[in-house]
Formats: C-alpha cells, sequence, structure tokens
C-alpha cells in the first residue's frame, strides 16, 4: 500500500503551485555527460522546474538486523558439531545508534568562511547507470552533490541523483575517492542517505535550524554545477518560504526558495545559513522551456532540513521509515465546486479500510475545514500537518459533510516503509474530472 506524502492538483493557484509541471534533467557527468531521455511535448512559453543532476537508482542488497546465511560444514563457527549436516547462522549485528551533540556555531560568518569551514565536508557523488538496449548493455555517467553528516561516513544527497544508479562513487575535496553504498532513500522527500568506509574519521556539516530562516536571510550553497567546476560557492538570499512546488511526475513538495545560483550537478549540496549550519538540501531550479524565450534566472530551490532530519535518521537507525499515517487519500477543493458553495479545505477521495481515518469516522466526500485548530485551506495543508505528528497523536477535525459541521477526531498511527524499496503501486490518475473538480490524486499519509 503505497502513502504519498504529497496531493496532486489542477487547480493550481498562483500562490499555491506553479502553473506547470516541471521535469527532471540530468546533470554534468564527472568523466562524461548522460545522455538526454526524451523528454515529454509541453506547451510552447511554459516554464518548467529542473530537478538537477539525474543519477542513477539503487544498489543491491537488503538492509536488516539478521540476515540469514547457509554454511558449509567446513566453515562452521566455532562450537558447533561436525555432525550436524547444515546450519542456520543468523546474524545478531547491532543497528547503528545516532549520537546527537551540540555545538554552538558562534557568529555570524562570511561566506568566504562558511566554504572554508565546510567545504571539506561536501562531496561529489559520480553514479554509473547500466541500460539495456534490444539486449545490448550501454553505460553511462551523471554526477551531482552531497555532503557528510557524521564522522562515520554517513552521507546525505537527493534521490535523483542516484536513482537507477549500479555503482556510486563519492569523491572528497582532498581527492580521496570511495565506493559508497547505498543505505536508504525516501522518493517522496527526494532525499537518500549513502555511506563510504574512510581510513579516517571525516569533517560533517553543522544541521541547522529551517524553520528559523526569514525571507531575506543571506545564503549560501556549495556544490558541483555541471558536475565540472567542482566545490563551487554560490551566495543569495532566501526567497520565499514554504513554496509549493509540483514537480512533473506529480509530488508536491514545500521548499526554500533561494536566488543562490542553482544548476544542473548542484542537487543533493547543502544550502547553508551564515552561521555554518545546514539549513536545506538544494535540489531545483525554475528555468525556461525554449531557446526562444528570456532566460529565467536565479530561481532556486533546496528542501527543508528540518522536513527530513527524522526520516534520516530512522533510516540509519532502524533501516526504515517511519511515518505518521492516518490512511486517506485528498484532493482540493476545485473552484468551480467552490462556486457552487462548497467550503475550502482537504476533500477527501477515499478511506483506506480499517484505517486510523476510517476509526475515526471520516468518509469519502467529506471536506476537512480544520485541524488541530489550524484553517486547512487545501489538501496540503492537512499533509503538512499530518507529517508533523507522532504516532498517538490525536488530529481533532472539523469536516464539512453534506451541509453540516462535524467534529471528528483520529488517532494517529505509524506507517512503516523499506528504506530501499517502495513496498506499493505508484498513485493512479483518474480518467476524467471528479466532482471535485480535480483530475489527479494522491495518498495522504
Amino acid at each position: 500500500m503505497n502513502e504519498y506524502d504529497s496531493y496532486y492538483s489542477n487547480d493550481t493557484q498562483p500562490d499555491h503551485q506553479p502553473q506547470n509541471f516541471p521535469e527532471y534533467s540530468s546533470g554534468g557527468g564527472w568523466n562524461q555527460s548522460q545522455p538526454q531521455k526524451p523528454k515529454q511535448p509541453r506547451k510552447k512559453g511554459g516554464l518548467k522546474l529542473v530537478a538537477l543532476a539525474l543519477c542513477c537508482s539503487i544498489l543491491g542488497g537488503v538492509l536488516g538486523a539478521g540476515a540469514m546465511m547457509w554454511v558449509q560444514r567446513s566453515s562452521l563457527p566455532e562450537g558447533l558439531s561436525q555432525q550436524e549436516a547444515t546450519v542456520l547462522v543468523q546474524s545478531s549485528r547491532q543497528a547503528s545508534q545516532l549520537q546527537i551533540v551540540q555545538t554552538d556555531p558562534g557568529e555570524e560568518k562570511t561566506a568566504a568562511q562558511v566554504y572554508a569551514e565546510n567545504v571539506q565536508s561536501t562531496v561529489g557523488i559520480t553514479t554509473s547507470i547500466t541500460t539495456n538496449y534490444f539486449g545490448f548493455q550501454t553505460t553511462s555517467a551523471a554526477s551531482g552533490s552531497g555532503f557528510i553528516i557524521s564522522t562515520d561516513g554517513y552521507i546525505l544527497t537527493n534521490h535523483h541523483v542516484i536513482e537507477d544508479a549500479s555503482s556510486i562513487t563519492v569523491s572528497l575535496h582532498d581527492g580521496r575517492s570511495y565506493e559508497a553504498a547505498l543505505i536508504g532513500y525516501d522518493k517522496s522527500n527526494d532525499i537518500a542517505v549513502l555511506k563510504i568506509e574512510a581510513e579516517e574519521d571525516l569533517a560533517p556539516v553543522i544541521l541547522g535550524d529551517s524553520d528559523s530562516l526569514n525571507v531575506g536571510d543571506p545564503v549560501v550553497a556549495i556544490g558541483n554545477p555541471l558536475g565540472e567546476l567542482t566545490f563551487s560557492l554560490t551566495a543569495g538570499y532566501v526567497s520565499a518560504k514554504d513554496r509549493q512546488v509540483t514537480f512533473s511526475g506529480g509530488t508536491t513538495m514545500n521548499l526554500i526558495q533561494t536566488d543562490a545560483a542553482i544548476n544542473s550537478g548542484n542537487s543533493g549540496g547543502a544550502l547553508f545559513n551564515m552561521y555554518g549550519e545546514v539549513v536545506g538540501v538544494t535540489n531545483a531550479k525554475y528555468s525556461s522551456s525554449s531557446s526562444s524565450e528570456a532566460s529565467i534566472d536565479n530561481i532556486g530551490f533546496a528542501i527543508p532540513i528540518n522536513s527530513i532530519m527524522e526520516i534520516v535518521q530512522s533510516i540509519i537507525e532502524k533501516g526504515y521509515i517511519s511515518k505518521p499515517y492516518i490512511g486517506v487519500q485528498v484532493i482540493d477543493v476545485g473552484t468551480e465546486a467552490r462556486r457552487y458553495g462548497l467550503p475550502q479545505g482537504a476533500a477527501i477521495y477515499s478511506v483506506v479500510e480499517d484505517s486510523p481515518a476510517e476509526k475515526g469516522g471520516l468518509q469519502a466526500n467529506d471536506i476537512v475545514t480544520q485541524a488541530n485548530g489550524t484553517e486547512i485551506t487545501c489538501g496540503n495543508d492537512l499533509v503538512t500537518l499530518v507529517q508533523s505528528l507522532t504516532p498517538g497523536d490525536e488530529l481533532n477535525l472539523t469536516v464539512y459533510r453534506q451541509g453540516q459541521n462535524l467534529e471528528l477526531t483520529v488517532i494517529v498511527e505509524e506507517q512503516i516503509q523499506s528504506a530501499l524499496e517502495r513496498e506499493a503501486t505508484e498513485p493512479v490518475e483518474q480518467s476524467s474530472q471528479d466532482s471535485w473538480g480535480m483530475f489527479p490524486w494522491g495518498f495522504l499519509p
């Protein structure tokens, strides 16, 4: 069962999301450039949002606490009887434990100081992609950025940087390079966690508080634009917070908008405030859709660090992703429906059987207008609120149903998702408009 963190809507209001659906584009390779993938036709004059530095997919392997293996008698562990024909050996390896260390970054720094303190924590990521064409294998390369988050070699980057990878190589500023293991990823939040085995402790970044950002705050990005201009710094300001962006695949994300230059190859790199703290993960930009249009400059985006760190910790410590879950599908209430008197809010498209939502009394066609005292104006408002809760929390809802306002309470539960493989099908698009005036839809946690 696939529980998506975003809703999809064709009712695109200017203050909610862009008018166009963007698409990923490949970045420049470190050794060679990746062939461009065929793109869907698009209308002339439209914008596209470019998710930077497409790379490779997941490596083989299974992440878990107890791997079983067959062992021949010649390699039996000490103490086992040689008279036994076959032995199952189960691992007792302890799961990774994270220790959070608090530190004071001191006073505000110059861009040069932020760069000097963090360039050793920035990495280049090169991936190999093996493709079969009519029985023939071809290999291409693509590249992106990442940054070290622990002394023992955990690295954070974008999921689209390592998507479809058959191998992942991480390059450090001092010239060292390592083959990286993919520990886990969350596609809906466009993040991936890698691990390298270095000979000595590495220098991690300091993780900051993206909620403390203000529009107008200065920020800098360190990454590898075009996969060739390695370890470059660009500077700018926070242009907007909580900018709702919808990608061509339908995924909607709330991102930091910045005018710091973000280009192909920057994906997965860190966005720093002037205390030298990571406040975001750069992942997208706007660009014009044809050469005949005026260029679009300085509209880049980054994933707020606060929105993903619990997921990152869960991947490292548990090997799976734990998310709050209520079990409904939501859409916006369309403009046409509101003209006939329906309130704005998060419309319930469907309710998962035996889910917390069903137990709490939610039904299809309900419209959630308020949750825990907060006004709900669209589907993404409810998605964001649920994501901020923890299992066991109460979700007190005001619901419009057939002309009446009801008060319902839903108890949030935990949803567990594999960190290396999506456990359900992708969302399905409707073939025609539904009664709410919307085309596609997606799962709410």
